[in-house]
């Protein structure tokens, strides 16, 4: 994704990037969510980097909003 218009602002498993992203839909960000492993699978080859990770990508104009929820979530979670 690199030379786009977009930005990864996480990368985790399953369960946390189904949680952002459902917070980023409820505010109308439309997010693009990329998991190399199963991609991998599909083409019949092996797994990806880390196996059940996640990456999520935002449109550079809905960025800051986006980390927002994300950071928001993080600090959900250590507490």
């Amino acid at each position: 994704m690199s030379d786009s218009n977009f930005t990864k602002i996480f990368t985790g498993n399953f369960i946390i990037v189904q949680r952002i992203i459902s917070e980023l839909e409820k505010i109308n960000i439309n997010a693009i969510v990329k998991d190399q492993t199963e991609s991998a699978r599909l083409a019949g080859f092996g797994g990806g980097i880390i196996p059940g990770f996640q990456q999520i990508f935002v449109h550079k104009d809905e960025l800051d909003k986006a980390i927002e929820i994300v950071e928001s979530i993080n600090a959900d979670m250590q507490t």
